[in-house]
């Protein structure tokens, strides 16, 4: 049995391949306010917008290549049970070789129905206004926006209770319910935050910090570990 690794993600181990989100602009997400984009309300107000936004995103995504955070991450799965928790929507973890990956926030290479959120498409193309699902729904992205419910949490608080080492990497640790997901971890397990700027966490006795950009800081814990 391998020990059990959990890993935490978030924007600073997508930037390194490219991928720019809201979290270093002010709210701002490529010039636009998150909430035109990223809220029900956005997609009331505007779904051609919406839907266009996420259609460039989807192109970034496909154009932009794996680092070296996200193949360190899948070489470690030769020592550990390495389960990935991101709150990316891009699909990087898993070009990167890491067979288990839990998006809590959605995935940008897949679409639903406005009617049902279990009724979900692939979709590697642009989603246009008409669109529409078998059930006649509006066909929108499968991402958790803003004021939404967060229908992976539960999984990945079973996956962070079992962990023997948490690891965070590139997130400032002040989305929820993802920044709670620390609260579960046992106090016996390792910890190790990895980020250019360290969230302010304490309270972990066995927390090791690494204050770097997410590839160099992987290239660090492959070291340590």
């Amino acid at each position: 049995m391998k020990p059990r690794m959990v890993v935490l993600t978030g924007a600073g181990i997508s930037a390194e391949s490219g991928l720019r989100t809201f979290r270093d602009s002010d709210g701002l997400w490529e010039g636009y306010d998150v909430y035109e984009v990223a809220s029900p309300q956005g997609w009331q107000k505007n779904p051609a917008l919406v839907l266009d936004f996420y259609n460039v995103r989807r192109r970034d995504v496909m154009a932009a290549r794996p680092n070296a955070a996200h193949t360190g991450l899948a070489k470690l799965e030769e020592k550990f049970d390495v389960r990935i928790v991101t709150q990316n929507i891009d699909n990087l973890h898993e070009r990167g070789g890491s067979s288990r990956v839990l998006h809590l926030h959605g995935e940008i290479f897949k679409m639903r129905s406005v009617h049902d959120k279990e009724n979900i498409f692939e979709i590697t193309g642009d989603i246009k206004l008409g669109d529409l699902a078998p059930d006649g729904g509006q066909l929108r992205p499968h991402i958790v926006w803003f004021g939404e419910e967060v229908p992976m949490i539960e999984q990945a608080v079973r996956e962070v209770m079992w962990a023997d080492v948490f690891v965070v990497i590139g997130t400032s640790l002040q989305v929820y319910p993802a920044a709670n997901l620390l609260n579960y971890v046992r106090p016996e397990a390792a910890v190790y935050i990895i980020d250019k700027k360290l969230p302010d966490i304490s309270g972990y006795p066995n927390m090791v910090s690494i204050e770097k950009p997410a590839t160099e800081g992987v290239e660090e814990l492959l070291r340590i570990l």
